[in-house]
């Protein structure tokens, strides 16, 4: 099993940044894909970020591209996502999942955490 906590959340202006992280437990993390994920309310959970396991390869999400960027550091188990020029319509709860390959569904996911951009 694998645990997943995000944090990092919060209030921003639009325009402004925000930090998330997603800190994992259980077992070994180097072996996972990681991705991020995010849903407002009354709405379907989109794709934001996934990196490989390797911290080389990462894709985005067109909605977020050049403004998001997602990293990971292994020795500490954690994967991070860097939220640049937030926009009202950023507003969601993010969450994020590990998968073992491209083609491996997401198996383990956190609970999330809330970011909320204002204009």
């Amino acid at each position: 099993q694998v645990q997943l906590v995000e944090s990092g959340g919060g209030l921003v202006q639009a325009g402004g940044s925000l930090r998330l992280s997603c800190a994992a437990s259980g077992r070994t993390f180097d072996i996972y894909h990681m991705g991020w994920f995010r849903q407002a309310p009354g709405k379907e959970r989109e794709f934001v970020a996934v990196i490989e396991w390797s911290g080389i390869n990462a894709y985005y999400a067109d909605s977020v591209k050049g403004r998001f960027t997602i990293s990971r550091d292994n020795a500490k188990s954690t994967v991070y996502l860097q939220m640049n020029s937030l926009k009202p319509e950023d507003t969601a709860v993010y969450s994020c999942a590990t998968k073992r390959s491209h083609y491996s569904e997401y198996e383990y996911w956190g609970q999330g955490t809330q970011v909320t951009v204002s204009s």
